[in-house]
């Protein structure tokens, strides 16, 4: 999901933001068309792709995305078995249709993961695999990696196996579709079925004390007035159900390389107490204070994105976590193999037609699942995976942060001259050599100290220039925002 999405009266390249967002691309050197190369071989792989022996297409898989979706990664099948569950969960066959080594092999580890950038999407795969051959579309014979969960009554994991199938998904549906429909009672067993297990799951996600950032949809809409503001619509229960049942899978992915000793795992370390510090001080300026009297992952489930102020601070408890990354082995399992923010080793898994690594993953798993020597080419890939991923990471981060800024600017466009109140997040001190002019800091901005503010509306954190302790409130007034620069400059009062 993008970090940030245009409305549609803001496509107009004419706009000041769009063009802004726009030249992102361009800035950051952001993929552009496929080589012609890797869209031959593509358009060989769909030509000559071959299904697996395998027949599941009897399994009513169905798939539940935004509605305008087309790269669908995962299909779901829930039935009652006994006092607990029966989960097969589809992921798409990617890797049947890159052959190692190949231009589009080579074309997607250079790009990494599918780039969502404001005005549009930079997929990892061409059209062909992505949005129509290697899609689980409704109705469409596709090859899928099968993962088949055994759950107990309180949908904890008891058994699971990966298979290589051929399945037919029997429906495209939409999460403001299923949500509606179980809103109103009128939903089928097996959409009743994933609210069941999805609640479980979640209560499952706190007793581990893991905790998930369901981060909202935001569009951006220009105001009559030439201002903009960002339009939030929370994330529905039924995205944390089913994102549950993707985090139960790369769980058991997780634990299949463990066993098996060999594989690729995402990790990530508790954040440090700088860090922690810095993260309350902003939810006590936004006037959300975490206090610890819950866990961080039940106090996210308290925010409401569609607050300003406690959407700040969603974007913030992004940031939180630091450090995540790649930890591949082979024949030595890392000590220390946990993602701190789900509480569990984890893997990356369910994803393949927008994330490269997924692919290996999956690869690594049905062999390990199915007792065979897991395929040389996924194997020697794996030394190589971490630096891959780690750079498209950085760009895509580089990217949001450069977007946020952006954003930033044109939320403040239309208040320069204003005062606001502020808290301090980060706080200052004058040095020897820059001094203080005794107006809160330099005049253009170029000198003196300066540190980080919150204001709570619009909700914006950016520095400012100034002598200023962390966790006081100051006043503080906006001297320029400027869209295409992403320059904002703010300075005390007085």
């Amino acid at each position: 999901m993008s970090y940030h999405r245009l409305g549609p009266n803001v496509h107009d390249r004419n706009n000041a933001l769009a063009a802004a967002l726009s030249a992102l691309r361009t800035e950051l050197e952001l993929p552009g068309a496929f080589p012609d190369d890797a869209l031959k071989d593509a358009m060989a792989a769909v030509e000559n792709h071959a299904l697996p022996e395998l027949d599941l297409t009897d399994v009513e898989f169905i798939t539940i995305d935004p509605a305008s979706s087309t790269d669908l990664d995962q299909a779901l099948f829930i039935a009652r078995a006994g006092q607990g569950y029966k989960v097969l969960y589809a992921i798409a066959d990617v890797p049947s249709f890159v052959a190692p080594g190949g231009p589009l092999d080579a074309e997607t580890r250079r790009r990494g993961q599918t780039f969502y950038a404001p005005d549009g999407r930079i997929p990892l795969h061409p059209e062909v695999i992505s949005e129509q051959a290697g899609s689980l579309l409704a109705d469409q014979l596709c090859a899928a990696f099968v993962w088949e969960f055994e759950l107990a009554a309180d949908a904890v994991v008891e058994s699971v196996r990966v298979r290589r199938a051929a399945v037919r998904s029997r429906a495209k549906l939409s999460y403001a579709g299923v949500q509606a429909e179980l809103d109103a009672g009128t939903a089928g067993p097996m959409l009743e079925l994933l609210k069941e297990v999805g609640i479980k799951r979640v209560e499952l996600e706190r007793a581990r004390g893991g905790a998930s950032l369901n981060m909202p949809d935001q569009e951006i809409v220009q105001l009559p007035d030439g201002g903009y503001r960002i339009a939030a619509a929370p994330q529905l229960p039924v995205e944390d159900w089913n994102a549950q049942i993707s985090l139960m899978t790369g769980m058991a992915a997780a634990s299949l390389m463990v066993a098996g000793k060999v594989g690729i795992l995402r990790t990530m370390p508790a954040p440090d107490e700088r860090s922690l510090r810095h993260f309350k001080r902003q939810t006590t300026a936004l006037g959300k204070p975490w206090d610890d009297a819950l866990s961080y992952g039940e106090y996210l489930r308290t925010l409401d994105p569609t607050d300003p102020r406690q959407l700040a601070i969603l974007h913030s408890a992004g940031m939180l976590f630091r450090g995540a990354g790649y930890t591949t082995f082979d024949g030595t399992v890392p000590a220390d193999s946990v993602q701190s923010a789900i509480g569990a080793p984890y893997a990356h898994t369910t994803a393949p037609l927008r994330r490269l690594v997924d692919r290996f993953v999956l690869v690594i798993c049905e062999a390990l699942s199915n007792g065979r020597e897991v395929p040389a080419w996924a194997r020697e890939a794996l030394p190589e995976l971490p630096a891959i991923m780690a750079s498209s990471d950085q760009l895509a981060g580089r990217m949001e942060r450069l977007a946020l800024d952006t954003v930033e600017a044109a939320l403040l466009v239309n208040h320069i001259g204003q005062e606001f109140d502020a808290t301090v997040i980060s706080g200052s001190k004058p040095t020897k050599a820059n001094g203080n002019n005794g107006n809160g800091g330099s005049a253009n901005g170029n000198g003196g100290p300066s540190g980080t503010i919150q204001i709570a509306e619009p909700a914006v954190t950016t520095r400012c220039y100034g002598e200023m302790e962390s966790g006081t409130l100051v006043r503080v007034r906006l001297i320029s925002a400027d869209i295409p620069t992403r320059q904002v400059h703010f300075e005390l009062v007085g």
